[in-house]
């Protein structure tokens, strides 16, 4: 144990989930410094998500000594091969399974205490549809489900539509998004790829309200929407979901983004007005 104390990690970044390892490793009696102490680290615990510091990442990267390893998540082109010129030992522990479902908790956790936050309306029988039935959308699911929501599953995959079924859901095929989307004003994307567009958005009712749980570039069409930010409702979203992770401190980070959507003529409104928070927290 004396020589495990020795050991020396970098922990880049300063977001919650980076804080809570910071303090869970010294804590545990390693000796724990930001990332200017990359040369004399043995592990280096990088952030999330990474594509926008990828110049920084590489440049803390190249200040490391070879062999040092180098722990991340979801980690992008560009850092890999930053690390591999410096011989730093990459390992993306994303690509564990164990740890995929374990994250599927704290995320879906986290979308039932924003939906709470930002609606007016109980969770018992309240009408959301989900889009993706993997390990997210089971996990939300399954937590709406026994609150009392009702749920249904939009999914590409027949079998994924059935274990749907089979868990008591609802279920309906994806082509069918733009006939489902007006009868919703709660959706949680979980599809890694393009599903709500701009024809999607002008399905949903007034006042909608879209989680966005997929890994990025998420589901939904984030650059037409950033154009109707409310900056207030951003900063109420931010502290929402700052006082989540206060409360429920984790290693596992979800990431929220989170789009509402404003309609007075239905899908006749010409120019719905679309209030979008990226990376909630």
């Amino acid at each position: 144990m004396a020589a495990a104390c020795n050991l020396t990690f970098c922990v880049v970044g300063r977001d919650a989930r980076q804080l809570a390892a910071a303090r869970a490793l010294q804590n545990s009696g390693y000796t724990v410094l930001g990332a200017e102490g990359a040369g004399q680290a043995d592990y280096i615990l990088l952030p999330m998500p990474m594509d926008a510091e990828a110049a920084d990442l590489a440049r803390i990267l190249r200040a490391a000594r070879p062999g040092t390893l180098a722990l991340g998540g979801r980690i992008s082109e560009p850092v890999r091969k930053a690390a591999q010129a410096a011989g730093v030992e990459l390992v993306d522990y994303f690509l564990r399974p164990e740890l995929a479902c374990l994250n599927a908790v704290p995320t879906a956790e986290g979308c039932l205490a924003l939906l709470m936050q930002l609606r007016q309306r109980t969770i018992w029988e309240s009408e959301f549809l989900v889009l993706g039935y993997g390990r997210i959308g089971r996990a939300v699911a399954r937590r709406l489900q026994a609150l009392g929501g009702q749920v249904t599953i939009a999914a590409r995959a027949p079998e994924q539509r059935a274990a749907a079924r089979c868990a008591g859901l609802h279920a309906a095929p994806l082509t069918a998004l733009e006939q489902l989307l007006p009868h919703f004003d709660a959706v949680i994307n979980t599809i890694p790829a393009p599903v709500l567009g701009a024809a999607q958005l002008r399905c949903l009712p007034r006042g909608a309200l879209i989680l966005d749980l997929a890994s990025r570039p998420g589901g939904t069409d984030f650059a037409a929407a950033r154009e109707f930010v409310d900056s207030r409702k951003q900063q109420r979203l931010r502290a929402t979901a700052l006082l989540y992770l206060s409360q429920h401190e984790s290693e596992l980070q979800p990431r929220f983004d989170v789009i509402e959507i404003y309609a007075p003529a239905g899908t006749q409104t010409r120019r719905p007005q679309i209030t979008h928070m990226e990376d909630a927290f």
